[in-house]
């Protein structure tokens, strides 16, 4: 009988962790149709970079158009329901934390919400634009370019899916440093390594193998890590001044005048 007891609360979390994903689901899936309604101005929008250079786009095979528009819809259904997910991942875990860990772990969830639809929008309006005009026109007047729209959308999620996950980096870094997990000596000294490393990740996460494409992601990238600095350079300092501030309270308490 008592194990049986002690086996409730683990079905419960698996039932409840089964409910967060259903949900999860339903909402992208819902959200996706919905999106597909707006389909045509979505893909005009990101068609934006190729309409302004007057190139044409080309598709391939018969059903090509309404995959690739299904796959947009199901990539913006699961951005539009960013917001649902993450409540579904709060609300299965807020009850195990403690009052001031709830405080910090809705902070976290919604920072980290901000931070990779920011990453999504900076990749796209920032590096994305850009670089697609750059590398259009550096194929200079005698190379006509032959797109076509399933390789042109597949290269526009895989190339910003990776800037939604790079723009978490200040935040992770800011939690680990408030932990004492990392230091900003820590950061300075490799910074070598932070420049080989957001190279390496670039060529792995860019969808093309040309070096242009690579330097034009590792650049913010580089630039996120010395933000990442920054901030656990500053995280760093309070966590001392607090320290400082127990210590003399401390001192205080033990040694009353």
């Amino acid at each position: 009988m008592p194990k049986k007891t002690d086996e409730m609360p683990v079905m419960e979390h698996m039932e409840e962790l089964r409910r967060v994903f259903i949900v999860s689901i339903i909402a992208t899936i819902a959200l996706a149709i919905v999106a597909y309604f707006f389909i045509d101005q979505i893909l005009a929008f990101l068609m934006e970079p190729l309409t302004r250079l007057e190139q044409k786009v080309s598709f391939l095979g018969v059903t090509e158009p309404i995959f690739v528009k299904l796959k947009l819809s199901f990539f913006t259904g699961f951005l539009a329901a960013l917001p649902i997910i993450l409540w579904q991942i709060w609300s299965f875990v807020v009850p195990a934390l403690k009052k001031n860990e709830r405080i910090a772990f809705t902070t976290f969830v919604l920072i980290s919400f901000l931070c990779f639809i920011g990453g999504v929008a900076f990749g796209f309006l920032g590096v994305f634009r850009y670089g697609v005009t750059f590398l259009l026109q550096f194929a200079g007047p005698t190379l006509a370019p032959m797109l076509t729209i399933d390789k042109y959308i597949s290269f526009t999620i895989s190339f910003l899916l990776p800037f939604g996950i790079i723009f978490e980096l200040p935040l992770i870094s800011y939690f680990l440093a408030r932990l004492e997990l990392i230091s900003y000596a820590f950061f300075a000294k490799n910074r070598r390594y932070a420049i080989l490393a957001s190279v390496v990740i670039a060529a792995v996460i860019t969808p093309t193998p040309d070096i242009i494409t690579c330097l034009i992601v590792s650049g913010p990238m580089y630039l996120l890590f010395e933000f990442s600095v920054l901030v656990v350079r500053i995280t760093e300092r309070r966590v001392a001044r607090r320290k400082k501030r127990k210590q003399m309270a401390e001192m205080a308490d033990a040694h009353p005048q």
